[in-house]
């Protein structure tokens, strides 16, 4: 790259969406056996052909034990690139972790995430040539809030719900207390794997995770209405271990400022049964990777005439 220019993109590698600050899809990567028809969201990297989006990966220990969430990666890159009307760039990518996964995690995926550091391929049959020059990895849900922490209350908890971990984190002076973080393996995929589990034992059918996902953030649909109910019942009763969670952690749910954030700040907003003030939501669902990029500039600038040293 003769450009000095360092892009900073902010990656969100959700079990069930992928996010950047501009884009949204979901994580599913298919390898195509052949030159495809269409190339709407086709990765062509070294001489293999992968559709992006379409059915979600399944959960696993970690996502370092495949190829797949680096391919996730060059597709959120191109995106982002895209969006910002480049194909050739010197990145500082940054992405994220589960807050008391974060130690254990983090050496790992940083390595992941840095393991080819020029990589040249093609998204919807354009090149994109990419040198990564830095690789640093945030705590989540702690992203989320990080450029709000000054306007927030001196204590409050942050809840952030995603596809497959839930984390609690305490907030005091405007940091957070690491002592009392708690991420808890419960989150929307569990969810709707048990309103499929309900589904089949009482109506002997499943319902697509589109469709629930579709009730989840809107609480509309089209489907008949006993699968409906079978939905929001469920749906009502995820929201309500939430609250129980946060009461078994010690909080006191009338008094404590709660903010909730990520996919599920929606959902428990519209199925929580609790509409208090001292009840907030963050319903952006790019906000970690909004966060993500926003700690990494904080970085970048804090850096300046220092040079960067790849991994952190």
């Amino acid at each position: 790259m003769e450009d000095n220019h360092i892009e900073v993109i902010g990656v969100d590698h959700g079990w069930a969406n992928c996010k950047t600050i501009g884009s949204v899809f979901i994580s599913g990567v298919k390898e195509i056996s052949t030159e495809p028809a269409l190339y709407d969201n086709v990765l062509e990297y070294e001489d293999k052909y992968y559709k992006i989006g379409g059915e979600r990966l399944e959960v696993k220990e970690t996502k370092v034990t495949d190829e797949n969430y680096y391919l996730l990666t060059l597709a959120a890159i191109a995106k982002e690139l895209n969006r910002r009307g480049m194909r050739n760039a010197n990145i500082f990518l940054a992405a994220g972790l589960p807050l008391t996964k974060f130690g254990k995690e983090k050496p790992d995926f940083i390595n992941y995430l840095f393991k080819n550091k020029q990589a040249t391929f093609r998204f919807e049959k354009e090149t994109y040539r990419i040198t990564i020059v830095k690789v640093a990895v945030f705590p989540q849900c702690y992203a989320a809030m990080a450029d709000k922490m000054p306007k927030t209350n001196r204590k409050q908890i942050v809840v952030d719900i995603g596809s497959w971990t839930i984390d609690i984190m305490p907030i005091k002076n405007c940091l957070p207390d690491e002592s009392l973080c708690d991420t808890i393996d419960e989150g929307l995929i569990t969810c709707i794997g048990n309103i499929n589990n309900q589904c089949v034992r009482q109506l002997s059918g499943k319902i697509d995770e589109s469709d629930i996902i579709q009730i989840m953030m809107d609480g509309k649909s089209d489907l008949d209405m006993a699968y409906q109910k079978i939905v929001t019942k469920e749906i009502e009763e995820f929201a309500e271990g939430i609250y129980k969670k946060l009461i078994a952690h010690g909080y006191n749910l009338n008094t404590t400022p709660i903010t909730f954030v990520g996919g599920g700040a929606t959902v428990m907003k519209l199925f929580g049964s609790r509409k208090q003030s001292n009840i907030n939501y963050l319903e952006d669902i790019k906000a970690n990777a909004k966060g993500y990029e926003f700690l990494a500039k904080v970085f970048l600038n804090s850096k300046r005439g220092g040079g960067l040293n790849g991994k952190s």
